[in-house]
Parts: structure tokens; C-alpha cells; sequence
């Protein structure tokens, strides 16, 4: 079961590169982590600050990405996250497989990262029941703005992982292990 639904996130991921690049706003990324033997990926579009059709910067934290209603955590299609091995995200457990991730913010400014289980949708398309879980998130003042919205794995540094979310002048953050 685990390996069919990795393979039909795969080809999820797939068929939405090949969305014609009209129907996408932002330019899309693929980032990836390989830690203690597991390949961690995450897929997404890079909205700017500035607005696409009139260049003005806009608030992002709080107005573009509201509070108390999940955004996309990027741009266009949902932002899908692929494990290999089962992990341990912020003190959740996520089996192997593939999600995607939206992103909670709450009026005083922290967050929280959902992991939703339905995967190949539109950002827009988000449905509650499907929660795997909603993780906090730490959250950080960033000493330059960050014009791109960008999403980082990095090693931690006493092993494990990061998932870093960063724009504007913010960045939201999570560790993560391999579950053993």
C-alpha cells in the first residue's frame, strides 16, 4: 500500500509539471534531503512579494497569507512533501508516502504546517478531514527580506533534518528525524 501510494504521488508530481505553464503563476522548485538513508522532497511554486500583474510589493504574513485560513505553502498546485521512510516531524509521527503541506497562521503570527493526505489537487482545494496532522512551527525574524518564496531541507545540526519556509521578513521552521 505504502509503495502504491509513493507511486502515485510520483506520477501525481508528474502530471502536474505538465500543466501547461499558462494555467501557473510562479515559478515552480523541487527541493530534496537525503538523511540517515531517507530521501525527503518537497515540490512547489515560488510566488514573488511583488504582485504578478502589478508589480507593487504586497504584505504577505497576515494579507496575502491570511490568518486563521490554510494557504497552499506556495504558489498554483498544492505543495506536495514526499518521505520514503516513516519520520518524525516536529514531534509527529508521518509514515512513508506523500502529502501535502498548507500552512495555518494565526493572528498573533505563529504557525502551524499541515500535512494533509490528499495529494495531485490544485493549492485551493484543501480538505480538513484529510489531516494527518498540524504541527507548530517556530517561528523567526529573518535579517534581510526575502523577495521569493522559499522552501529549504537542511541537515540539523545534531542530526535529522529542517523544513524552513521562508519569505518576507520571516521564516518558519520544523526538525525532523528518521523514525527508527
Amino acid at each position: 500500500m505504502k509503495l502504491l501510494r509513493l507511486t502515485l504521488a510520483l506520477v501525481s508530481v508528474a502530471l502536474l509539471g505538465a500543466l501547461p505553464l499558462a494555467a501557473r503563476v510562479s515559478p515552480h522548485e523541487t527541493v530534496s534531503l537525503n538523511v540517515d538513508d531517507n530521501r525527503v522532497i518537497v515540490v512547489y511554486g515560488r510566488p514573488y512579494s511583488k504582485d504578478p500583474k502589478t508589480g507593487e510589493v504586497r504584505k504577505i504574513w497576515g494579507a496575502l497569507v491570511p490568518a486563521g485560513k490554510v494557504w497552499r505553502t506556495g504558489a498554483d498546485e498544492a505543495t506536495m512533501f514526499t518521505t520514503q521512510k516513516p519520520i518524525i516531524l516536529g514531534g509527529a509521527t508521518i509514515p512513508a508516502g506523500a502529502y501535502t503541506l498548507f500552512t495555518l497562521l494565526a493572528a498573533d503570527g505563529s504557525a502551524k504546517l499541515v500535512v494533509n493526505k490528499q495529494v495531485g489537487q490544485w493549492g485551493t482545494q484543501y480538505n480538513e478531514a484529510q489531516d494527518l496532522v498540524r504541527i507548530d512551527l517556530k517561528k523567526d525574524a529573518l535579517a534581510a527580506p526575502v523577495d521569493q518564496f522559499t522552501v529549504a531541507l537542511t541537515k540539523g545540526p545534531s542530526g535529522g533534518g529542517i523544513l524552513i519556509l521562508s519569505w518576507e521578513n520571516t521564516q518558519y521552521s520544523v526538525p525532523f528525524t528518521v523514525q527508527k
